[in-house]
């Protein structure tokens, strides 16, 4: 076993992580803070018929992630139906270009974007004609 069951994402500001992520994404968000102890929200990112898993938006216990600095954690990438229209949105709402959207040749269109928080995750596209 060992397969991925639960992400979380560390966030200074709940209240703007939750809108960015909401917006971006379309997640909706339940409070586990009381189980937590600290606030956590639990993170619903889609159908629960639909392959994916869900997570949560958990309240940053340390310093934030600084710009350049190397990746220390995992990085989750949502697949996404268009592309350009998802970026638009995340830049909209504060988000920044990590790396610029590239082609996986004959398979997606993949970027990754720095959060509202400061945390990097990326987004996927599958198209069989990105090249």
């Amino acid at each position: 076993m060992g397969r991925v069951l639960h992400f979380e994402i560390h966030v200074d500001d709940m209240e703007r992580a939750k809108k960015f992520y909401g917006e971006v994404f379309g997640w909706t968000y339940e409070d586990w803070s009381e189980f937590a102890g600290m606030p956590y929200f639990g993170a619903i990112t889609g159908d629960s018929k639909e392959m994916g898993i869900n997570g949560a938006l958990m309240q940053r216990q340390g310093a934030s992630p600084q710009p350049g600095q190397p990746m220390n954690g995992y990085t989750c990438t949502m697949g996404i139906a268009d592309y350009d229209a998802t970026e638009a949105t995340i830049l909209s709402l504060g988000g920044t270009v990590a790396l610029p959207k590239h082609a996986l040749p004959g398979m997606a269109w993949q970027g990754y974007y720095v959060d509202t928080e400061g945390n990097i995750f990326g987004i996927h596209q599958p198209d069989p004609d990105a090249k």
